[in-house]
């Protein structure tokens, strides 16, 4: 039973994976991980089905309520829709303004959740090696791949949500690059800009479908090879480091936005390569900062288990 500490607290994660979110290159999954709740997360997703519906059939609302974590899920979310409505604009802002100094901050925390989730791993061996080094090659090759055409087929749409949605509760993956990489960015993003319902809908299922299929493989995964999924997830982590190092330049132009903002396919560089100030010792104080964050959230935990 959660005290109202609890769901307090519960609220601050779902808030850090609203900042996540917003982020291209970050992901939620990622803080749900390091935060402690990704396992009950995939388990309350699960719960969302047949099931449910005969539970609030059979014994009523407070049941069927209870059967799908619903203070959980509504408190996580309510914590994730505050964040993505009161910090977009900051964070944009700020990567905008200070991108070296905010990628070196998320670089310090991912290089820190890397330590966290590998330590989740119980026994390291051949195999959660191999798994952790399929990880790191699989999250590598995603954030170097080519983007796609942009398709405005329907069924093209409900898979760019089917696999958008998959990559947003993996760590390391981040769903909104995923959509770039596909092509798709632009026109779901202007499908909600110009309110075209059917596109928009078509997505929401295909999101939907991937959410419920794909949190069902994972909680199979970690149910039957706990060890080897934690080492594939600690991969995926070590491999998105490669699209959060903080010294970039723009290569291939992506998306023009209506305000005349552009996104840009970037290429990862050496500080010496940046023209003006690379900014070299603020940016291993930001790494320093969101490591710390990470290390600062685990002893935390371990307090609150032992109290």
């Amino acid at each position: 039973m959660r005290s109202l500490l609890d769901y307090f607290v519960l609220l601050l994660k779902g808030m850090a994976m609203g900042a996540a979110d917003v982020v291209p290159g970050v992901s939620g999954g990622t803080i749900a991980f390091i935060s402690g709740i990704y396992e009950e997360l995939l388990e309350t997703i699960n719960s969302v089905n047949l099931g449910a519906l005969k539970t609030l059939k059979n014994e009523g609302i407070k049941a069927a309520w209870k059967s799908i974590n619903g203070n959980f899920i509504v408190t996580l979310f309510l914590g994730i829709g505050i964040s993505i409505a009161s910090l977009a604009k900051l964070i944009s802002y700020l990567l905008e303004a200070h991108p070296i100094l905010i990628w070196s901050f998320f670089f310090g925390l991912v290089l820190a959740s890397i330590v966290y989730v590998g330590k989740q791993v119980k026994s390291w061996n051949v195999g959660t090696m191999v798994s952790l080094i399929i990880g790191t090659g699989v999250a590598f090759w995603i954030t170097i791949l080519p983007p796609l055409s942009s398709s405005n087929e329907l069924w093209f749409i409900f898979v760019s949500g089917m696999i958008a949605i998959c990559a947003m509760i993996l760590p390391g993956i981040s769903g909104s690059f995923i959509l770039l990489l596909m092509g798709s960015y632009q026109t779901v993003l202007g499908a909600v800009k110009d309110k075209e319902f059917l596109t928009i809908v078509v997505f929401m299922l295909g999101a939907i479908m991937g959410l419920l299929s794909f949190s069902k493989v994972l909680k199979w995964m970690f149910a039957k090879y706990h060890d080897v999924t934690i080492a594939v997830l600690t991969g995926f982590l070590i491999g998105s480091l490669n699209k959060l190092w903080p010294w970039k330049i723009n290569k291939e132009l992506l998306y023009t936005h209506s305000d005349g903002k552009k996104d840009f396919l970037q290429e990862n560089v050496f500080p010496t390569d940046i023209v003006g100030e690379p900014q070299v010792v603020y940016a291993v104080a930001f790494c320093i900062l969101g490591a710390g964050l990470i290390l600062g959230m685990e002893m935390v935990s371990k307090k609150m288990k032992k109290a």
